[in-house]
């Protein structure tokens, strides 16, 4: 099992610190690579660039909860529910996704 996680692309925990205006202010969003990739994927696919689909969700999460706390960790587990909601749509393609990773 471990031959799974331990052999993924270090490209993809690698982390990077991005620049972004949310709301007017300019902030700094420290991710890894694997989830500015799935968040850029994700952007593409609603046709918005990064920056106004994380601003969008940013203001949706405040509309919604009357704050906005630990942006960060918000936008990685918005990233795993993506990418669990595309596996459970095609399954065979995760597997086979996850087993090149795992190469």
């Amino acid at each position: 099992m471990c031959r799974l996680f331990a052999h993924q692309p270090q490209r993809d925990y690698e982390s990077q610190t991005r620049s972004l205006r949310i709301g007017g202010h300019s902030t700094s969003i420290r991710l890894e690579l694997a989830f500015w990739d799935t968040l850029e994927e994700i952007a593409a696919k609603e046709g918005m660039s990064l920056a106004k689909f994380v601003t969008t969700l940013y203001a949706e999460v405040l509309d919604h909860h009357g704050e906005v706390k630990n942006f960060a960790s918000l936008l990685r587990c918005s990233c795993l529910i993506y990418r669990s909601k595309a596996s459970a749509a095609m399954p065979e393609f995760a597997a086979a996704a996850i087993m090149d990773a795992a190469e």
